[in-house]
């Protein structure tokens, strides 16, 4: 008897933890892993670059955070400001929508000076670091444009004569997408230009009697 006792007992803890431990391999099995949010991007200006994750899944990282807020730091006098971690992450949206990998950002953050330089609104989002410039080829300057309207999430503005999107996450708003893009003219000539197309016309009918 004392045997089968001391077998219950060894048995025992084995059939208490068991259900336990079951049930947490299931929960872990159940939930889907943390899926880290990546960027990579560039400043134009300054050619700073920022290449990693900068949100674990569950929250911002804050060193990543810091480095971004240098890479998009004001070109003209380096003044950094904690950037709108929503801008960023409207920036990623794209990058998964669009299937883009890699962006070059034009303007970040811009002290009031700065954004009075390059006449920008007076109440420009850029002035709290939540607006970025991002270039994108011509060919799908229109597509990333509609997606980033789509989204819903803060201003979007379309420069495709200068080959740039904005966006930000302030107020949701759009521009510049009901503007035909202006096709070149043709240099004005001069008068001697005319004079010499008109002489080579003259010289041409001779040739042609």
């Amino acid at each position: 008897m004392r045997r089968r006792f001391l077998l219950l007992a060894a048995t025992a803890p084995a059939v208490l933890v068991a259900p336990g431990l079951a049930h947490a391999a299931a929960r872990r099995r159940a939930s889907p892993p943390l899926a880290q949010r990546r960027l990579a991007l560039r400043h134009a200006a300054t050619g700073s670059r920022f290449d990693g994750p900068y949100h674990n899944g569950v929250e911002f990282d804050a060193g990543a955070m810091r480095e971004l807020s240098i890479v998009l730091a004001d070109t003209r006098t380096g003044t950094v400001h904690p950037f709108d971690p929503k801008a960023i992450d409207i920036l990623w949206e794209l990058g998964m929508r669009e299937r883009m990998e890699a962006f070059t950002v034009l303007s970040g953050y811009r002290t009031p000076a700065t954004n009075a330089a390059v006449h920008g609104a007076g109440d420009s989002q850029h002035l709290r670091a939540a607006a970025l410039d991002v270039q994108i080829p011509k060919a799908r300057l229109a597509a990333f444009g509609d997606a980033a309207r789509g989204l819903g999430r803060g201003g979007v503005g379309s420069y495709p004569d200068h080959g740039f999107v904005h966006v930000d996450s302030g107020p949701v708003r759009s521009w510049g997408f009901d503007r035909a893009v202006a096709a070149p003219r043709a240099p004005a000539r001069t008068p001697e230009q005319i004079r010499l197309d008109r002489m080579a016309e003259a010289w041409a009918q001779t040739r042609r009697r």
